[in-house]
């Protein structure tokens, strides 16, 4: 029962707004626009200094080619780990199989087109 009441709170809320919204473009459209621009512009000043604080410092060139030195370390050694397991799979796998010595037979010597004259 209390779910539904705080629900109807907020549809009845959102509601209003919309209401009030609606009345104020109809009755003054050019205070509206006016108040959504200086809404826009106070949120674009906002998020330009929260990215500006959290950016940091910039990065110098040397740090960035010490990064990507150290990325390129990593992956190289990230493939030679990988070959290691690959090499050394392989090489188990095929000491457990057993192996099987054939005949070689002679027919590879002889013209089959002869035979068939």
């Amino acid at each position: 029962m209390l779910k539904r009441f705080i629900s109807f709170m907020i549809y009845g809320i959102i509601a209003l707004g919309v209401l009030g919204l609606l009345s104020r473009l109809f009755n003054d459209p050019i205070g509206f626009f006016r108040n959504i621009l200086i809404i826009a512009i106070v949120a674009g000043i906002i998020y330009m200094i929260y990215t500006g604080l959290t950016k940091g410092k910039p990065v110098k060139k040397e740090q960035q080619a010490f990064r990507k030195a150290a990325r390129q370390s990593k992956k190289r050694l990230k493939n030679r780990t990988s070959k290691k397991d690959n090499v050394a799979s392989f090489s188990a796998a095929k000491s457990s199989k057993k192996i099987k010595w054939r005949k070689k037979t002679d027919s590879h010597l002889t013209d089959h087109r002869r035979e068939k004259e």
